[in-house]
């Protein structure tokens, strides 16, 4: 039976409420990454609060949905999501990035044990996911499988191997999500390496490719409807999203993809998502 879907204007305040968790743990920590984090928050948000059966008393509970983070550094957007949800604390959030911190800069499933995977060195996620996915298949299993990408990563072959594989095993149980920010480390997309016609490429690797507006968080939740119909192939989400949402001097800004706020720049990106 389908899950009953969220009032969409309180999930939409909800939203403002994460990137300010975001900027405050980074903000503390002194490091890490806001501009992929911020833009993924609908995505995770369509996930953990609508799509993905898990239980958060029950973190290992054997028919959970799984969501593989191969983003590994936007981690702050799922560990204020998971707090949110329960999995620990909010106070927590406040030790990101701290020597023995649960919360580590990239993902730590040995400290974090909720998280289905460790992660950091990108392109390895989509692997992960496809071995749990046909893993499910071989045991009938009915959990599902998700897995983020950033579309950096997805420069990587490693990913386009993964494309391959999911879609040779006609894996329908194993949705992934490419958080479309077109900006990385070292700039645009299409200036590191050109990824266009992006939906084409899934498309003809075997994909189902749905295409959405990925800060929008009703759409999220109707691409995760869509993708638990189709039969036969995997489906991927192309989300285009804008780096940095919500904190105007982040936005679209490729500086932004790994620095900290600092001092002022806290208390205004804080004073514009509290208006927001």
């Amino acid at each position: 039976m389908p899950r009953k879907r969220p009032d969409i204007e309180e999930l939409e305040r909800e939203a403002w409420e994460i990137r300010k968790d975001i900027i405050r743990m980074l903000g503390q920590a002194g490091s890490g990454h806001p501009g992929g984090s911020l833009s993924a928050v609908e995505i995770l948000m369509g996930l953990y609060y609508y799509k993905l059966r898990h239980r958060p008393k029950d973190p290992q509970w054997t028919d959970r949905d799984r969501f593989i983070l191969s983003k590994g550094h936007a981690c702050p957007v799922l560990y204020a999501i998971l707090a949110r949800c329960g999995y620990f604390s909010r106070e927590e959030l406040a030790t990101l990035r701290k020597l023995g911190s649960k919360l580590q800069g990239h993902p730590d499933r040995i400290k974090l044990p909720c998280l289905e995977n460790s992660s950091g060195s990108l392109g390895q996620g989509l692997s992960i996911a496809n071995g749990i996915a046909l893993g499910a298949k071989l045991d009938k299993k009915q959990y599902r499988v998700y897995c983020l990408l950033g579309d950096g990563e997805t420069d990587e072959g490693q990913i386009w191997e993964s494309a391959m594989t999911a879609s040779h095993y006609k894996l329908d149980n194993l949705c992934a999500i490419v958080d479309r920010n077109r900006l990385q480390i070292d700039g645009y997309t299409k200036e590191v390496m050109g990824l266009d016609p992006y939906l084409d490429k899934w498309k003809a690797f075997g994909w189902h490719v749905i295409e959405i507006n990925g800060n929008d968080i009703r759409k999220a939740m109707d691409a995760y409807d869509q993708a638990e119909s189709v039969r036969g192939r995997p489906t991927m989400i192309i989300a285009h999203t804008i780096k940095g949402k919500g904190v105007s001097f982040m936005e679209d800004r490729v500086e932004w993809h790994g620095k900290a706020p600092k001092g002022d720049q806290i208390t205004s990106a804080l004073k514009e998502l509290e208006h927001s």
